[in-house]
């Protein structure tokens, strides 16, 4: 990708970013990377670095979070906001991406409970991210194709998982405490929904349109119409046999 290809005051952050002491290359991601952007998307703009990067310029457009300060896989960042433009600056490590990608080309992952993720943040999401995204500047290393290995083994993975949450989901649901139930029968179709894109090696990042991309359209149906206290049991065996469909 080319900096012509962006809004000016983005080609000129991206140039600003990709001269901070230690980074490697500079990428697009999020939506915007793969043309499903819509008038309210933000800009997301991810900044590989190894051995420690020095952020004081990004400092001077908004407060920084430093490497670390949003967890391992989330690592850091900045929020800023250009005009009408609302800009996310995310840092990672290359040495941390070559290490989970590593674990993911034998199949190997970690699942990180992170804000904003109801059914948590699997390590593999860092590949994804490079397979995913656009290069403005610098160099990245190449994701490749999805790992057979992790083909092979996350669905089984996920669904250990969706069956966890289905639990507590009929638990809740038996006690008539509605929130807690729905909260887990959702957790629930997330985890069967990667499990799903897994299984057909389909990168995918974050939970956004993640039902969709996994074809659980009429799950998401389920969850339009929450039921009463008194109707958990029957609505939660409905969603239950939804995500046993093929």
């Amino acid at each position: 990708m080319q900096p012509a290809d962006l809004p000016p005051a983005i080609a000129a952050l991206a140039a600003q970013l990709a001269a901070l002491p230690g980074a490697q290359a500079v990428v697009l991601g999020g939506s915007r990377s793969q043309g499903r952007h819509d008038a309210d998307s933000d800009w997301d703009l991810g900044v590989y670095y190894r051995g420690g990067i020095d952020l004081t310029a990004l400092a001077a457009h908004a407060p920084v979070h430093p490497p670390g300060s949003w967890g391992r896989l989330m690592n850091g960042g900045a929020w800023l906001t250009l005009g009408d433009a609302r800009v996310d600056v995310l840092l990672r490590d290359l040495d941390v991406v070559a290490a989970w990608q590593a674990r993911a080309a034998v199949g190997a992952y970690e699942v990180d409970g992170l804000p904003g993720y109801l059914a948590g943040l699997p390590t593999y999401s860092l590949v994804a991210e490079l397979a995913m995204c656009r290069l403005i500047s610098g160099h990245i290393p190449p994701a490749g194709p999805f790992p057979p290995a992790l083909m092979a083994a996350a669905p089984a993975r996920w669904r250990f998982h969706r069956e966890f949450s289905l639990g507590y989901a009929r638990a809740h649901a038996r006690r008539g405490d509605a929130a807690a139930a729905i909260g887990q029968a959702a957790r629930a179709a997330l985890e069967e929904a990667h499990a799903r894109i897994c299984a057909r090696g389909i990168w995918h990042l974050n939970e956004k349109r993640l039902l969709a991309a996994a074809g659980l359209t009429a799950v998401q149906q389920a969850f339009a119409r929450p039921p009463a206290a008194a109707d958990l049991q029957p609505w939660l065996a409905d969603v239950t046999g939804l995500l046993d469909q093929p």
